[in-house]
């Protein structure tokens, strides 16, 4: 069965923007989809943390730092990041879609590969590192699974979750280790610390993993295979696959010493001591089939021996692949049976045997202490994420827990789901401890109340409890509502809208009321009439030349033609009388050219002809020149009469 038809993220459109098709991949932090930009119309990957760690503020700084520091590498084999975001409690990156497969899907349909087919793929995945190294990155988190092989052979590196800078605190906290179990270097493990070198180790066991089909250490539970790491070196890959070749034996044992110091110093230096090794095998060395390789091999292969580490069980070895915060402590050495030999120097002495028991005896107590203090009082918390609150309910009650419920809305969980826990899935609670579910209440919705009749302030602080917000306010003339009440909103009452939503409210201005005519009455007589009619009343600062007596009102606004509502304000302007020009003096002049000139002046011109034999010459004019007159009077102009 698809599983990706029970993940409510398929067929969902993050941030308005990315349509998600279907799963790719879950890991210990994210799960990837294929989706579509449909802002671009292109495919890409989108990697989703979680929800259980998008509120843990650390987690979701790994993720955006991630975003960060790939759009600085500009890399061939390097996984681009094209956006970082969140939606809601979704937090996501947009990366480059590849399609093919990782390195670890080849392992487990191949087994090992030729030492060929390891260097190509190897080669590369240097290359990348020596990329971010040079750049100043620590990718931390290196692993088949964040080796991509295209379709068409490319091979790019991905998942940069857990970058950091090298030369930025890369201390763990306390008591924690962050990574995947099988390819943390002894120093992450031991201080917490990680360098260019760090990732070298885990290239090394990666090339290992390759040519052998196995891990180097194998192991059910991540204590056991972090004790490995610190106290045993990574075997020879010949002892598994004899036909490796001693050079791929020393490359493997190079780029894996536990001590920091006697690895290549980085990707840089691995991928030239890994073509210096590829230049000194033979075609026969470098086309060696492996004996776990699950390809076409000799007749009489399947009679070889080799020593395989056993498998964990399928569950535990899928943990031991994700990355994930590591808390509990190595195990103690577990203590080989003692040899029981015969007389002479194969037996040990009583009191010999005696110190050795205690000394067991004492280690495995210690151990059961350390175990105990670390791990026996804890129960690990099992996921209960997309389950309804009642399974949720009975499967942590079945753990010894206790169960604290909250319930809040979601736009992808249906109604009834958990949508995540705190603390998260795999996570450890002191027994008998309590585990906070969030179940979703569905789609976050509110109701528009019914606010028609209240007054404005009542109005607005009701649509603010509801969880919506007040748009805009406009008023509209009403006989029946008294003024100030709301007369209707938009989006109507009952009506459910998202969150934040905004509410426009029409408000009654009341009876429309006939705004007076106050032009040439006096201000104070004016302001009188205004107020008595209700009113309010501004005088403009400015005042303007009118034909109304100075002093007296010029103009108001709104005019008195209009209807207003008690309450509105009219405002007056105060005339400053009639403006005076002087006129100019256009007797002798041309008929059209005087009209013109006084015209320019300001004034209306009258031309008074003679009757009988009309000249084209001014003869007199009704204001002297050189007196003054009001602005826009009418100056007549005569023309003097004459005969042939």
């Amino acid at each position: 069965m698809d599983t990706t038809l029970q993940d409510p993220l398929v067929g969902q459109e993050l941030d308005g923007r990315y349509r998600i098709e279907a799963r790719i991949a879950v890991g210990g932090m994210a799960t990837v989809y294929r989706a579509v930009d449909t802002r671009l119309d292109r495919v890409l990957a989108l990697k989703v943390m979680h929800q259980s760690l998008a509120s843990d503020a650390a987690f979701v700084e790994r993720f955006i730092r991630e975003a960060k520091s790939v759009a600085r590498l500009a890399h061939a084999n390097v996984v681009a990041v094209y956006d970082q975001g969140t939606d809601g409690g979704h937090v996501y990156l947009a990366m480059e879609y590849v399609s093919g497969c990782t390195l670890r899907d080849v392992l487990r349909g191949r087994g090992a590969l030729r030492p060929r087919a390891a260097l190509d793929i190897l080669e590369p995945v240097l290359a990348a590192l020596g990329a971010a190294h040079r750049a100043g990155f620590v990718h931390r988190d290196m692993k088949p699974e964040n080796v991509l092989i295209g379709d068409d052979g490319r091979v790019k590196v991905a998942d940069f979750g857990l970058v950091r800078a090298v030369d930025t605190n890369t201390s763990a906290s306390t008591g924690s280790v962050l990574g995947t179990v099988s390819y943390l270097a002894p120093e992450q493990i031991e201080h917490g610390t990680a360098d260019t070198r760090a990732d070298v180790y885990a290239c090394g066991v990666v090339l290992y993993e390759m040519l052998t089909g196995a891990k180097p250490h194998g192991g059910s539970t991540p204590a056991q295979v972090l004790y490995q790491h610190l106290n045993e070196d990574v075997p020879p890959p010949s002892a598994v696959a004899p036909e490796v070749a001693a050079e791929l034996d020393a490359l493997v044992a190079t780029a894996t010493a536990r001590a920091v110091e006697a690895r290549p110093a980085d990707a840089v230096a691995l991928l030239s001591a890994t073509r210096a090794v590829r230049a000194a095998l033979t075609d026969d060395q470098l086309d060696a089939v492996p004996p776990q390789a699950r390809e076409d091999v000799s007749a009489g292969s399947e009679n070889r021996t080799a020593v395989i580490p056993r498998p964990a069980a399928a569950d535990d070895q899928e943990r031991l692949n994700h990355t994930s915060r590591l808390e509990l402590p190595p195990e103690p050495p577990r203590q080989e049976g003692l040899r029981r030999g015969g007389g002479g120097r194969g037996r040990m002495p009583r009191r010999g045997v005696v110190t050795i028991a205690a000394a067991v005896l004492l280690a495995i107590a210690l151990g059961v202490g350390v175990w105990y203090v670390s791990v026996g009082q804890f129960t690990e918390v099992p996921p209960v994420l997309r389950k309804t609150q009642a399974e949720a309910e009975k499967k942590l009650h079945g753990a010894g827990l206790e169960v604290k419920v909250v319930n809040e809305f979601s736009d992808v969980v249906p109604k009834g789901k958990v949508i995540g826990s705190k603390p998260g899935p795999g996570e450890r609670v002191r027994d008998t401890g309590t585990v906070t579910i969030r179940v979703s209440q569905g789609r976050p919705r509110a109701e528009v109340p019914n606010v028609v009749g209240m007054p404005l302030a009542e109005a607005k602080r009701k649509i603010a409890d509801q969880g919506l917000t007040v748009g805009k306010v406009t008023g509209r003339f009403s006989s029946e509502t008294a003024q100030g009440s709301v007369l209707s909103t938009s989006p109507a009452p009952d009506s459910v809208r998202r969150p934040e939503t905004p509410v426009s409210i029409v408000v009654s201005k009341g009876r429309p009321v006939d705004i007076p005519d106050v032009v040439g009455d006096a201000v104070e007589e004016a302001r009188s009439t205004l107020e008595d009619e209700g009113f309010k009343v501004k005088i403009a600062d400015r005042q303007v030349f009118s034909e109304e007596d100075k002093g007296s009102v010029a103009e108001q606004s709104p005019s008195a033609d209009g209807e207003g509502a008690k309450g509105d304000t009219v405002t007056l302007t105060v005339s400053k009388g009639v403006q005076m020009v002087e006129v100019p003096d256009v007797t002798g002049m041309n008929v059209d050219d005087a009209k013109a000139e006084l015209e320019d002046a300001g004034f209306e011109v009258h031309v008074e002809k003679a009757l009988l034999f009309p000249g084209d010459k001014v003869e007199d004019q009704s204001v002297e020149g050189g007196d003054e007159a009001p602005k826009g009077s009418t100056i007549t102009i005569k023309t003097k009469g004459g005969v042939f």
